[in-house]
């Protein structure tokens, strides 16, 4: 489902659904604020949560990539547990790529599990237990920001830097899976992603600045036509980056977000694109989802994360023994 329009009003105007909802807004934050009154395990190595305080994808995948390589590159043996959304499997189950689709275990840990072992469990404490058992010697959370299973060591909240927290109203009145100071008083820092920085809310706690940036692949971008798909948090996003790169962009398709890519629909977009003299060309994270008679038929985009100063990172982990 996409995010309502009225979410990314304002914090003063935040429109008169944002009003009529309100009492619904309040009582899910009381829902949450409750529920993160469970205590929670403390794991015997250092636990790192990327997480958000918004409904959707804010470029958590994007920032669990960038963390995996700078923790390896410190010399530490990192995994990656995940609720695994989108998947069937409930486990703990360590994702094989080789052998698990991203219906068994969700797209997003399929990707990660290219980087770093990666782990799906619904109930995290019991994926963090067996990270710790296959020899983790830190654990990243994908998401599990507003889940209390698992004591947090490290807290990294995740924001789109334009759309920034939109009304600051809870669900459903506006995009916040909670309160917005009770979400950042539990947070150690805050990551704001993309180019177009008009995030303005005063934070408690230091901010990390991010862009995506396409990886260089080889593939000549400028002037190919191109209908472009997505199925992630803003899709918008990823059409402006092909332009940015000089593709011509003659068709957008946005997807729900994880939606699945079956075989009707991309038979869909092959005769759509070929009526219109293109390609088509999707996300890195879309393309884990690719049917397999379309996977080379397909153009692939990849961005990595890149953070502005890591200052605060660096002595976070630190902090951390890390």
């Amino acid at each position: 489902m996409r995010a309502p329009g009225f979410w990314q009003n304002p914090p003063a105007r935040p429109g008169w659904q944002a009003y009529v909802l309100a009492p619904l807004g309040c009582l899910y934050a009381r829902m949450t604020a409750r529920r993160l009154r469970q205590s929670g395990m403390r794991a015997d190595v250092p636990v790192i949560c990327i997480g958000n305080i918004n409904a959707g994808g804010t470029g958590k995948t994007p920032t669990a990539m960038a963390l995996i390589a700078l923790l390896r590159a410190r010399g530490h043996q990192v995994h990656v547990v995940s609720r695994g959304y989108g998947g069937s499997l409930s486990g703990p189950v360590q994702v094989d790529p080789a052998r698990h689709s991203a219906a068994d275990v969700g797209d997003e840990p399929l990707l990660l599990a290219l980087q770093a072992p990666t782990w799906v469990a619904r109930d995290r404490a019991a994926g963090v237990q067996a990270a710790q058992a296959a020899g983790a010697a830190v654990v990243l959370l994908d998401d599990g920001f507003q889940n209390p299973a698992v004591v947090k060591d490290l807290s990294i909240v995740v924001v789109d830097a334009a759309q920034g927290f939109g009304n600051q109203r809870p669900i459903p009145a506006g995009p916040l899976r909670e309160g917005l100071a009770a979400g950042l008083a539990r947070a150690d820092l805050v990551l704001t992603i993309g180019a177009q920085d008009l995030f303005t809310t005063p934070l408690p706690v230091p901010r990390l600045q991010g862009t995506l940036v396409p990886m260089e692949t080889g593939m000549p971008w400028a002037g190919l036509r191109a209908l472009a798909f997505a199925g992630i948090g803003n899709p918008a996003k990823f059409f402006a980056t092909l332009r940015g790169l000089g593709a011509d962009v003659v068709v957008e398709k946005p997807l729900d977000d994880h939606q699945p890519l079956t075989e009707a629909l991309m038979a869909r977009l092959m005769a759509e694109a070929k009526a219109a003299s293109a390609r088509l060309v999707t996300t890195e994270k879309d393309a884990i989802r690719l049917p397999e008679a379309f996977r080379g038929e397909v153009l692939v985009l990849p961005v990595r994360l890149q953070i502005a100063d890591d200052t605060a990172l660096i002595a976070a982990l630190e902090r951390l023994g890390l």
